[in-house]
């Protein structure tokens, strides 16, 4: 079953439910993930989804911390609600070591010997932590390893 289906499922659940701050928050995602479909003219498979879902987060946790600074608390429990729901379609996170070790195998791979070779280096992180881990984080890692 694939991400999208089964987020179609987890909305006809939450319907049959009546758990409307569900509902409202899975039909968002399923708008975000139509609305790139549409614009783009393709169907989007897994990664990809993966990739809509973290943009969602991203945003999320950028408007919680001015609802938050704004004193808005019932804006920022939905945020923190939407946040929760996106990340349980993500996969598992990857540990600090986990990510060490894919940034060293990937330097490896690539050959890469200076900041320059960061571009070859992300493209082969980018696939498998996508989803799984922030890639701000990952980048920052990776120019301080070629960088030094």
């Amino acid at each position: 079953m694939s991400l999208k289906d089964r987020i179609q499922d987890d909305m006809k659940t939450a319907m049959r439910a009546k758990d409307k701050r569900r509902l409202g928050a899975i039909r968002l995602i399923l708008a975000a993930i139509k609305q790139r479909e549409v614009d783009e003219r393709i169907e989007l498979h897994d990664a990809q989804v993966l990739g809509v879902l973290e943009k969602m987060i991203k945003q999320r946790r950028e408007s919680l911390v001015q609802y938050q600074s704004a004193g808005r608390e019932d804006l920022a429990d939905q945020e923190s609600f939407e946040i929760e729901l996106i990340q349980s379609y993500l996969p598992a996170p990857l540990s600090e070591a986990d990510i060490d070790t894919l940034v060293a195998n990937a330097i490896a791979v690539t050959e890469a010997q200076s900041i320059r070779d960061m571009a070859k280096v992300m493209a082969l992180i980018k696939d498998q932590a996508q989803g799984r881990a922030d890639m701000a984080q990952i980048s920052a890692r990776v120019k301080a390893r070629l960088g030094a």
